[in-house]
């Protein structure tokens, strides 16, 4: 290409990377994620950051050179081997932009790092680590989270896809297929070092199979109740029900009671641990425990003070599930 062009291949190089990142980053806004930054590793190269790193190593007598190429003790910090940095043409590996960009990190005073890699990357964490002592950095500080493939199914038939021969499917063609919602639920819903089975036949049904469907289709139930019940004059009062909470005696009444009284401590734990998975499924048993619920009561009846009662308790379940949701980035429906 650079034969072809000669004097334009930069201008045609940077014209085709920047139509690339725009599709990506349009099609990742749709997803609802945003990057406050984009690095490039030319980037990284030009502003010689590896090179910086590189050097900070040599200094520390932590690099020795061998057959020509430069290499760097890691197994001083208890890799399985040493690692070449420098090849005995002088380029640099891929490890020695990884070791510049994890030093720019640092440099900038996180007091978290958090890497996310494909989980086929499990052996690189011990090297990286490495190299991050060796830089007299906190290892401690740097969290990877490995990250498992996802296989598409058409009901019972897989989905063929292979990177080598071109064959695959983009996040827009599964956000046009299956919707927001349903791709971002599908994909919390599994940890993210556990492989994923993605139904896209499941994904599009609107059945109680369905679990964002069901979620959604829970928080839209109760809508509809508060919608009803303003229309027949009998619109929740929400100071009323609070004071008479105590009619709320049922089996079912009390098993969501104390699955909404641990709702702080599964936002906390998801958040901690870094896994949103449980998140999601806290909010398909709260929505579990209120369809069964929703089906055995009434809510609209003569005793005012139990009616408003439960009222403001589904109310409350309601916003439970709407916090959650947008947690997760998907959407809480008023009507399905």
């Amino acid at each position: 290409a650079k034969a072809i062009l000669n004097n334009d291949y930069e201008t045609v190089f940077k014209a085709g990377i920047h139509h690339i990142l725009s599709e990506i980053r349009e099609d990742l806004t749709a997803f609802g994620t945003e990057y406050d930054d984009w690095f490039s590793e030319r980037h990284l190269i030009a502003s010689r950051m590896v090179s910086t790193a590189i050097e900070k190593l040599k200094q520390a007598n932590m690099l020795y050179q061998q057959s020509g190429a430069w290499w760097f003790k890691s197994t001083a910090f208890g890799d399985e081997k040493d690692r070449v940095v420098i090849r005995d043409n002088g380029q640099m590996t891929y490890f020695a932009s990884d070791i510049g960009y994890h030093l720019h990190k640092y440099q900038q005073g996180f007091d978290k790092i958090i890497d996310i890699w494909g989980a086929d990357h499990h052996g690189y964490i011990a090297r990286v680590a490495a190299a991050i002592a060796a830089l007299d950095q906190n290892k401690d500080k740097l969290t990877v989270l490995l990250v498992q493939f996802a296989v598409l199914y058409r009901g019972k038939e897989k989905v063929a896809m292979s990177t080598r021969s071109g064959q695959f499917v983009t996040l827009r063609q599964l956000q046009q297929e299956v919707g927001k919602d349903a791709a971002r639920f599908f994909y919390v819903m599994r940890g993210a070092d556990q492989h994923m089975d993605f139904d896209l036949e499941l994904a599009k049904s609107q059945s109680n199979d369905n679990p964002v469907y069901y979620v959604q289709y829970a928080h839209a139930r109760i809508a509809s109740v508060i919608k009803q019940s303003q229309q027949r004059q009998r619109a929740i009062d929400v100071s009323l029900g609070k004071q008479h909470l105590e009619k709320l005696n049922t089996l079912h009444e009390q098993t969501i009671l104390s699955t909404l009284s641990r709702y702080p401590e599964v936002v906390e734990k998801a958040a901690i641990n870094y896994t949103p998975h449980i998140l999601a499924h806290y909010l398909l048993d709260l929505s579990r425990e209120f369809h069964t619920y929703y089906n055995a009561y009434p809510f609209i009846i003569d005793d005012e003070a139990l009616s408003q009662a439960r009222l403001t308790f589904i109310k409350a379940i309601q916003q439970v599930l709407r916090n959650g949701l947008t947690l997760l980035g998907v959407s809480a429906p008023e009507s399905m």
